[in-house]
């Protein structure tokens, strides 16, 4: 017996995931040649989205999150979390009609879990978005105390 997986995302679009088969698939050979296997194909199998670039210096990050169509902040929900950064929301290019010839741009819902190489301060996180790329700016965390907290992203306007 098969399932389809599908979501419904705000403007009554339907997205169907191509790649549930493939997660079946994957479990099966999971329980062949173990657990772990199948990790370090995750990006070729089912690349994650959002893609993310993070840039590291001495006290800082700054994560570049692709984002593409993102027509309210407020759905678009980032959490810091010690060093945990995670990323929920919906990538909608918004174009209906026509015949596909070419689906390279990742569409759908993402629940994004992306650990960092050291801990963040809470109260010193600065997220802005422009042009489809969202920008977080993370601190280097000095005490043993954390809290999670949501993120506020702001519009950057052209100048």
């Amino acid at each position: 017996m098969h399932k389809i997986v599908a979501s419904i995302i705000p403007n009554g679009v339907l997205l169907m995931d191509p790649f549930q088969h493939m997660n079946e698939w994957k479990n099966n050979m999971d329980q062949f040649f173990g657990e772990k296997f199948w990790d370090q194909f995750e990006g070729i199998v089912k690349p994650n989205i959002p893609q993310i670039n993070i840039y590291q210096t001495d006290h800082e990050l700054l994560c570049i999150v692709n984002v593409p169509g993102l027509q309210d902040l407020d759905k678009l929900d980032i959490y810091v979390d010690y060093a945990t950064l995670e990323l929920r929301g919906v990538i909608d290019i918004g174009h209906e009609g026509g015949t596909v010839l070419k689906d390279e741009i990742l569409q759908g819902v993402f629940d994004r879990s992306v650990s960092l190489p050291f801990p963040v301060r809470s109260d010193k996180i600065k997220a802005t978005y422009k042009n489809g790329l969202v920008y977080i700016q993370l601190h280097r965390f000095i005490s043993d105390s954390g809290r999670k907290n949501r993120v506020n992203v702001r519009l950057l306007e052209d100048e």
